[in-house]
């Protein structure tokens, strides 16, 4: 019995230190210990810790290249705003006479319907055209074959002939452009597509009015 009752308390002796060390460390939380954050279920049920970092900004000097590339991309994009609104009411209008033009094959009959809608074209468009610079102008043609799937030689010769369409041609050769300007929307205009598309949030459209 006296040798049991040793027993046991040399058992609480050595015990006691860890019991001890055990309980202070237990007591003593750091500041950060518990950081309730937010989280996500994964489809396994694994519950993933997410935390938001600050957002850092990054400030660096454009390079000569880059501010070229902007400064022509704010021309491009002031050029558009101001010209797109016409492309779009002059297109509406070619793409009408075009749909009238399919099935007419006498010269006559044709000219009455194109000359119809051409007073139309010059009442809305002369004045307002004649302020444009020789680069929104190129811009404008390029526009209206977007609009109307030709060029603006296609659209001259058909509707005030070879010889106009050509003497036109040589007036924009000088001021060193081209009424035979295509639009490719993936490829060169890329810029002027993206554009493009701001304008017609801007004003509620899209191609199909």
């Amino acid at each position: 019995m006296r040798r049991l009752r040793k027993n046991i308390i040399l058992l609480f002796l050595l015990a006691g230190p860890v019991f001890c060390i055990n309980k202070v460390a237990a007591q003593e939380h750091g500041e950060y210990d518990t950081i309730r954050v937010e989280g996500f279920r994964m489809p396994s049920g694994e519950i993933i810790a997410s935390i938001f970092l600050p957002p850092v900004t990054v400030e660096a000097k454009l390079t000569a290249q880059q501010k070229k590339y902007w400064v022509e991309w704010t021309r491009l994009r002031n050029a558009v705003y101001v010209t797109y609104p016409y492309a779009k009411a002059a297109g509406r209008i070619m793409n009408e006479i075009n749909t009238r033009l399919v099935n007419v094959t006498d010269k006559k009959e044709r000219r009455v319907i194109i000359r119809s809608r051409e007073k139309e074209l010059k009442k809305e468009f002369t004045d307002k055209l004649t302020k444009l610079s020789i680069y929104q102008g190129k811009v404008l043609m390029k526009l209206i074959n977007r609009e109307t799937g030709n060029n603006c030689y296609e659209i001259v010769e058909e509707y005030k002939g070879y010889l106009t369409a050509a003497f036109y041609q040589g007036v924009a050769f000088i001021f060193g452009t081209s009424l035979k300007q295509s639009y490719d929307a993936k490829g060169s205009e890329r810029d002027m597509e993206t554009i493009v598309h701001d304008v017609e949030k801007m004003y509620g459209w899209n191609r199909g009015t």
